[in-house]
């Protein structure tokens, strides 16, 4: 059953979770399939090698272990993730740490505009309108979506750095 679901990460497009194995395993509880899941992962995560099977946005993915992202980046001839500018990148810091929030209370936190940013998250799917806010008006809700764990690595948003590790990471880097 392990090197089964070690083969099913390895082929997923998408994080890997329990119930979507009960179609594979059908005498299997969500409970045993969720165990299952982490001993192969551990398994796997023992061995040498450049592979890894992490807990991604509630699911198990196959990934490049982060030692080695240096030199992926070299062979595949790219630079670090630099797509977003910083405009949108402090307005993703905001959705993230404030959420839900609305565009209102992003201008309010950034200072500066942030719609052109917002709407480039919104097209990243990085950021997802999660309601409407029930005050006058009812400004749209934004939250981050579950792109935004994966693309981050996140299992979820309590694996984000507190503000005060946030800080701590940029004055280390400074």
């Amino acid at each position: 059953m392990l090197a089964v679901m070690e083969a099913i990460i390895y082929v997923a497009d998408e994080p890997v979770k329990p119930e979507q194995l009960q179609e594979v395993f059908p005498g299997e509880t969500k409970e045993s399939l969720e165990r299952a899941l982490r001993t192969t992962a551990e398994a796997f995560n023992e061995r040498p090698g450049g592979m890894a099977i992490r807990e991604v946005a509630g699911g198990f993915r196959m990934t490049t272990r982060p030692e080695y992202h240096e030199q992926i980046r070299e062979y595949l001839k790219t630079r670090p993730n630099a797509k977003l500018s910083m405009a949108s990148l402090e307005t993703l810091a905001v959705v993230a740490y404030k959420q839900p929030v609305t565009l209102a209370e992003i201008l309010a936190i950034r200072g500066k505009k942030s719609s052109s940013a917002l709407h480039t998250l919104l097209e990243k799917n990085l950021v997802a309108i999660v309601g409407r806010k029930q005050v006058v008006g009812r400004p749209i809700l934004y939250g981050t979506s579950r792109e935004f764990l994966i693309h981050f690595g996140l299992n979820s948003l309590k694996d984000l750095p507190t503000l005060e590790e946030f800080a701590q990471l940029a004055s280390e880097q400074l």
